[in-house]
């Protein structure tokens, strides 16, 4: 004859209520995990589309992607040279064929209906410019709450040549103390790519520097329009890319 286990000596009976709420927690906890495994394999399969879209779009154009991404959770991404609309597509196509999940700011103007959810879609995130204070805190309060994101910022802030870089991607990476990935586009030898990886410091100039080495040979479909690589109070630094 089975015989149930031992009860401790002052343990209440089991009770049916018990037992049913028992059933109900774990029903709860398996809808949970089957509905999370639903959204991974959405995930994967969005990426897998889109990979598949990106190797078609950078085969159309004959470009090529070099090196691979690196295996960080989180990053700020310099997108330069940014001297064309087709920049955009280009940067999301790389980040897309290798694998990466990327975010990228946007005029809060680029966002209105129809085409919100379509931005939306490729990663945009709306930014109003005109609060330009509010902006980098923003940004930071984003990255630190995410698990994992890549955001693209393009320091140069316009097609156009400006005077400086912008140093808003500076200091959100400084603030969300996550590291820089200088990723480019090279429309002379239609390659694109994430390349050197680094952590910023206080040493304004040495990290100039350090952009401006990478940059140096890389050229933007506009070359004579890349913003000279000026970080905050230092100097400009020579023109990368510039004929």
């Amino acid at each position: 004859m089975r015989r149930s286990a031992p009860r401790l000596s002052g343990e209440a009976p089991a009770k049916a209520g018990d037992a049913a709420n028992g059933q109900e927690m774990g029903d709860a906890a398996l809808r949970k995990a089957h509905a999370r495994r639903m959204s991974e394999s959405r995930i994967w399969a969005a990426r897998g589309v889109k990979k598949r879209l990106a190797d078609l779009w950078l085969n159309v154009f004959g470009w090529k992607v070099e090196g691979g991404a690196p295996d960080i959770p989180k990053a700020v991404v310099v997108a330069a040279p940014h001297t064309s609309y087709w920049d955009l597509p280009f940067t999301l196509a790389v980040a897309w064929s290798l694998g990466v999940q990327v975010k990228w700011l946007g005029k809060h103007t680029l966002f209105r209906p129809p085409f919100r959810t379509f931005f939306r879609a490729l990663g945009g995130i709306a930014v109003d410019r005109r609060d330009r204070h509010d902006l980098v805190p923003q940004v930071v309060r984003l990255v630190r709450q995410a698990d994992r994101l890549m955001v693209i910022i393009p320091p140069e802030g316009t097609r156009s040549q400006a005077r400086r870089w912008k140093t808003g991607f500076y200091h959100i990476a400084r603030g969300a103390q996550v590291p820089i990935i200088l990723g480019f586009l090279d429309y002379e030898r239609k390659v694109g790519g994430l390349g050197e990886v680094f952590w910023p410091t206080e040493d304004l100039a040495a990290d100039a520097d350090r952009i401006n080495s990478f940059y140096r040979e890389i050229k933007g479909k506009n070359s004579h329009l890349f913003t000279p690589i000026k970080l905050a109070e230092q100097g400009a630094l020579p023109v990368p890319g510039a004929p």
